[in-house]
């Protein structure tokens, strides 16, 4: 396969694994507004966690931009994934800052 294909391939993986974790993380905001703590929720927080780790494991870099990063010499933080530059370059600091509130509002519904 050539290395344009792989790193359309790494593109694609990426973009549906950061879909697939909108999708959990909004949910994850639903039910903590709606008070809706199932399983669902407690679910979520197990896949955060497991992306935590993954992340600590590979220094806070996602194992698939490592992987695209062999295929292509370009500068962009969106180099790996179909999000635009800014969203990408400010990725991780959107997204802790809405898992954190999910966690206050999670502490919040527990302890009322």
């Amino acid at each position: 396969m050539k290395s344009e294909r792989k790193l359309l391939l790494i593109k694609i993986i990426h973009t549906s694994i950061w879909v697939f974790f909108n999708v959990v993380i909004f949910y994850m905001l639903y039910a903590v507004i709606a008070d809706k703590l199932d399983k669902w929720l407690w679910i979520g927080y197990g896949l955060f966690i497991l992306e935590g780790i993954t992340l600590l494991i590979f220094r806070f870099y996602c194992p698939l931009t490592l992987m695209a990063r062999r295929y292509s010499s370009s500068t962009k933080d969106n180099f790996d994934i179909y999000l635009p530059n800014w969203l990408a370059k400010n990725n991780k600091l959107i997204y802790t800052c809405i898992l954190i509130l999910i966690m206050i509002l999670t502490i919040y519904r527990l302890l009322e």
